[in-house]
């Protein structure tokens, strides 16, 4: 079974920058798609941002766009997101997430907590 960790989240002011990474381990298939995600209390999850493994066509939802800048290392099997200028919405917990072509996003990481503080 495919498994994802985490990690790089953390506290971090008004303005600043983190940069979140994603391990993947135990592939038996081909990924076709990672992706962020974020869902703070009471909320829904969020796709922030994705990438395709191969060709590295990427997304980005509206609020994070020229903020946000997801990339990958297909080597290392491990998807980044490069986060800058953050506010206190990016306040979050963050889950790494991957599909198969064809489904949705069946694995998904721990989660890891943004914090932005004013």
């Amino acid at each position: 079974q495919l498994q994802l960790v985490e990690s790089g989240g953390g506290s971090v002011q008004a303005g600043g920058s983190l940069r979140l990474s994603c391990a993947a381990s135990r592939l038996t298939f081909s990924l076709h798609t990672m992706g962020w995600f974020r869902q703070a209390p009471g909320n829904e999850r969020e796709l922030a941002a994705s990438i395709r493994w191969s060709g590295g066509d990427t997304y980005y939802t509206d609020s994070v766009k020229g903020r946000f800048a997801i990339s990958k290392d297909n080597a290392k099997n491990t998807v980044y997101l490069q986060m800058n200028s953050l506010t206190p919405e990016d306040t979050d917990v963050y889950y790494c997430a991957a599909r198969q072509s064809g489904r949705g996003y069946d694995y998904w990481g721990q989660g890891t907590q943004v914090t932005v503080s004013s």
